[in-house]
């Protein structure tokens, strides 16, 4: 067993995510996570929300979050 600071978040949640993808494997790992996952929102309402774009006007807006980042 390794060495693990429980004090530290991101050694902890490392620890917890190599443990449940040794035992469950990658997919049974995500399986596992998606049910603690509540969501939020309206996704029906928000998709008919969202303004009609064009691929070059998406790429554009990554292209301009990107080099903000």
């Amino acid at each position: 067993m390794i060495e693990l600071d429980i004090n530290n978040p991101l050694e902890v949640r490392m620890a917890g995510l190599a443990a449940l993808s040794k035992e469950l494997g990658p997919a049974g790992m995500i399986r596992f996570m998606q049910q603690f996952e509540e969501g939020s929102g309206d996704y029906t309402a928000e998709k008919y929300n969202q303004p009609d774009e064009s691929i070059d006007e998406i790429i554009a807006k990554l292209k301009k979050y990107h080099e903000q980042a």
